[in-house]
Formats: structure tokens, sequence, C-alpha cells
């Protein structure tokens, strides 16, 4: 979640002057895009392009290769690696042995020093990578050779091989800057399929095909991501032709729906949207409050209205068609049941129709980003469903730079979700040691059996024992949630149709960079007519 945004006029102008300069691709009237040229439409950037620092740690990066990617189904297969590790019969060594003639794209090549250089790097304290907690479970990584590399765990972990998709960093280039304030991170050298060329923060990211890329040099010579952050400008500037695909909500992927010269794709997702109730607010911090909201809102609507039925009620952050969901979990909407929950914790109706309780309203601001349409109509929505219960919940509008200072008190319609395993995401979610760390915990949720059963589930690798955990994780939420889990949504893209190849994956939140119909842009082939 470090999307930023840009409001109403200014970002609409800053999208036309994007457009207008990135490509000499006109509208349907004007001369066609070359063949060879692709230009997306996305709706957040990010920070750095430096995997040292997070970019990329769950596939995807196009600059750079891990030792491990995902294929369409979201099964591990080699990359760098040339094969699957060889993990020892205790669950604590895992053993890669590389993939020869590999090089960077300055001519470099790359080897295991590189591989023990990215990690060590990461887990060092100096390193400000907000994610490292993720690679907890490593106890050393040593490179044994130029061919082969060795993790040694302190605990078993299952998940770890998901891990291992991290992008890898030359140790030649980022070793000699300083990882945190070095220009590795706008001016990255990697092994991907795909070069950096420019990148104009908050316009544009381009790329040209790696030539000498280890898996074949991509038909798609020219790759330009939009950062175009205001849904309703990225509809026009696809509908003009001026983009081949964008990431799109639901109400405007449906105007694409009858043109033939455009595909739409739906992603199922683990993404979700919820609203953070911070402990330390003097209204979400009253756990009846946050019980009585979680049954006040009327989700099964949210998905028929909001998404157009493109996504499923949210009970907690697993879907509740994967088999880590909990069955009986599931929250009905029962007004009822939440005025009477307010009424026995002593918050009563005022004159107006907003509960008191020790001369408190039952008031607190939400906010939500600038320019994204869902989470506006999600926020709307929380509000007027928290208002019949009565409570009183004004929504605010601000750029992440105006919201992340308020996150201690202030609630947000907030996102998350990883499809690769439930340790990725409810790690970061809930654990209590991470309480106000950025945008991890961002409710400052503590709960002691929460946090054992995280620990727990973390540090085995018995499947079961791992199920009986976050099974004990999802009946907490229920008892005594942080967040108020909304819905899971399906991403919605419109493609244009002149590619063989574009299709989509599993995803997880953070959708449009490294997700999307593009995330395997270098196996496009233009189509023969």
């Amino acid at each position: 979640m470090t999307a930023r945004t840009v409001r109403g006029a200014a970002g609409a102008a800053l999208a036309t002057a994007l457009i207008t300069g990135v490509t000499a691709c006109a509208n349907p009237s004007g001369p066609a895009r070359p063949a060879d040229s692709a230009v997306v439409g996305i709706a957040t950037e990010p920070q750095t392009l430096s995997p040292l620092l997070g970019y990329g740690k769950d596939g995807n990066s196009k600059i750079f290769d891990g030792l491990l990617t995902h294929d369409a189904d979201m099964k591990l297969r080699p990359a760098l690696a040339e094969a699957l590790p060889e993990v020892s019969a205790d669950g604590r060594t895992y053993t890669y042995r590389l993939r020869q003639g590999v090089k960077f794209s300055d001519g470099e090549p790359f080897t295991a020093a590189d591989v023990e250089f990215t990690y060590r790097t990461i887990l060092d304290p100096a390193t400000n990578n907000a994610s490292k907690t993720e690679l907890d479970a490593i106890e050393s990584v040593t490179a044994q050779g130029p061919d082969r590399v060795v993790f040694t765990l302190k605990y078993p972990y299952a998940p770890f091989a998901e891990r291992t998709v991290l992008p890898i960093a030359p140790q030649h280039v980022a070793g000699k800057q300083d990882v945190n304030g070095g220009g590795f991170g706008t001016r990255p050298v990697g092994t991907g399929p795909y070069v950096l060329t420019g990148w104009s923060k908050g316009e544009k990211i381009s790329f040209r095909a790696n030539p000498s890329y280890w898996g074949g040099e991509p038909a798609v010579k020219k790759f330009t991501m939009a950062v175009i952050k205001d849904d309703d400008v990225r509809a026009t500037r696809l509908r003009s032709g001026e983009l081949d695909a964008a990431v799109l909500p639901p109400n405007l992927a449906e105007g694409f729906a009858g043109d033939r010269t455009r595909r739409t794709f739906a992603a199922k997702t683990f993404d979700y949207r919820n609203v953070t109730l911070p402990t330390q607010h003097p209204v979400t911090g009253d756990p009846a409050v946050r019980q009585a909201l979680d049954v006040a809102v009327d989700r099964a609507t949210m998905v028929d209205k909001l998404l157009d039925g493109a996504g499923k009620a949210a009970y907690g952050p697993v879907p509740t068609d994967s088999p880590w969901f909990t069955p009986g979990t599931e929250r009905a909407y029962d007004l009822g049941r939440a005025k009477r929950i307010l009424d026995d914790a002593g918050w009563k109706p005022g004159e107006d129709g907003v509960r008191v309780k020790d001369g408190v309203r039952a008031s607190f601001p939400l906010w939500y980003t600038t320019g994204d349409k869902i989470r506006q109509d999600h926020a709307l929505a929380f509000a007027s469903d928290a208002r019949k219960a009565g409570v009183e919940v004004t929504t605010e509008a601000g750029t992440w730079e105006v919201i992340e200072p308020r996150m201690k008190t202030d609630a947000v319609l907030a996102g998350g979700g990883s499809p690769a395993d439930p340790d990725f995401d409810q790690y970061l979610l809930l654990t209590s040691s991470l309480a106000g760390d950025g945008f991890n915990n961002m409710a400052r949720y503590d709960n002691p059996v929460v946090d054992r059963a995280l620990t727990d589930a973390r540090r085995s690798g018995d499947p079961a024992v791992r199920k009986a955990a976050y099974d004990t994780v999802q009946r907490e939420l229920v008892k005594n949630p942080g967040y108020v889990f909304l819905t899971h949504i399906d991403h919605l893209y419109v493609v244009n149709d002149r590619w063989d190849g574009p299709g989509t994956q599993v995803e997880p939140h953070d959708h449009g960079l490294g997700s999307g119909p593009w995330w395997n842009v270098e196996h496009w082939k233009p189509k023969q007519k």
C-alpha cells in the first residue's frame, strides 16, 4: 500500500500530458502504434525499483529475476535457478543450483555471490526494507562456488521456496552504493526480460527489451507503464486509443463490454478491502464498537452494487473459496444484533441518533485515497451502514502523504492480500510486534492469541498444524476484530485485442504493476493479420 495519489483536475491534466508525451500512438483515427510497442495504464507505482528495498518481492518485476518464478497457475518453476530447490529432511536447508550463462543487462555474469549479497543486504538491520520480516526464517545464506547457493533456516518454514521469487540484485553495482539512498533504486541493473530506459515519477515507467535475456528477447520491444491514478482518466485514455490496456474498476470496465477490438480479463484475487479500526481511538478502540460494525455492514450488497458482482464478501484476509478459509467464520448482516451489542456496551442513541457513551460521541473519520473509486464507494457504503447502527463515520479523501500520519487514530479504507501463503499477508497485518510499523498492522491490533497462532503457523512445516493455527486466527477475528473486512475484489483489465499471450494469474492486492495481463508481457506476440 505504497500508492501515492493526485486530485481531480490535477490528475487529469497530468495524465493528459503524460499520454501525449510518452507515446507516438494515436487515437483510432490516427496512425497505429508500432506492432512491437505496448503502453498500459496502471494506477500506482513503486517508491523504488531496488529489490533490496522491497521492489518486486512477489515476482514479475520485469527488470529482474528471482531464483524461482510463478507460472499462470501460480505454481513455482525455475528462473535463475536451474531447478526447484533441494530441501533437507528436517526442512531447514534449501539448496539451489543456478542457471549457467546468465548475464546482467550490463554484460556482467550472474553468480551465486549476487544471491548471497541480495539476501544478506535485505536482512541487514541498516537496510530500510519494510518487508524484511518476511525473511525472518533465514539463519544464513551462503554461496558455494559460482553456481550453488545454500539457505539455512532457523526453523522449518513451509512456504520458504515462495520467498525465493525475490529479485536478485548485482553485487558489482548495488554493492558499491548506499543501499538506502544510492542511485540503484532509480537506475537498476538486472537479469530480467526488460531494461529500464526512463522513470518519470508520477507519470511513466519505460522499458526496452533485453536482447541478451536468457529466456529469449521479447517480441514487445518497447513497453511503457503509464501511471494514471484517476480511474476515469485511465478509462478515457484507453477508449481514445492512447493505451493498449488498463486496469479499471467494474463500472468502467463494463463500458467496454461491447467493444470487439478489446478483451476484458477478470483475475481472481486475494485482494481485499477493509476498514482499519485503530485501537488507540476512543470509539474504534472499544471492542464492542468493532464487533457491532463487523455485523452492521451489508457485504452482499457491496459485492452486488459496488463491484457489479466481480468479487465476493470478505470476512478476513482469506477468501471464502481458499482451502485456508475457516468455515463458520462468516458474519451475516445483522443490524439488530449490531444495535444490541452497542446498547449492552453502554453506547446509547443521542438526540440526533448518534450514540454516546461517557460523553463520547460514536463518531470517527474514515480516509480513502483520492481518485480510487472502489475505495471511495466502499467508504461511503460502510459509513451508510454504520450510521444505521448509530455510529457516525465521516469520509475524507486524501493522498497517502496526508493519510499516513493520521493512521494511528483515524480509520482508513485499506487493502491487502497475498495468494502465495497465508503467512505472507496475515503476519504483517495482525502481529502486535509490527503495530504502527508503516503500513503493517495499521490498526495496531494486539491479540496475544493471534500472535501465538501466527508464530506457530510460520514455524511449523506440518500442514495440519498450520491449518489449525490459521483457523485460530480467523476465529479470533470474529470475537475481537481489529478490522472490518468488506469484499474480496476481482481485478478487471481491458486489453487491445492485437496481441496473443495476455492472460492472468491469481493476483495479490498490489496489482497493475507486476500483475495484470502484462505479467507475462515478455511472451506476448503481435497477432498475425
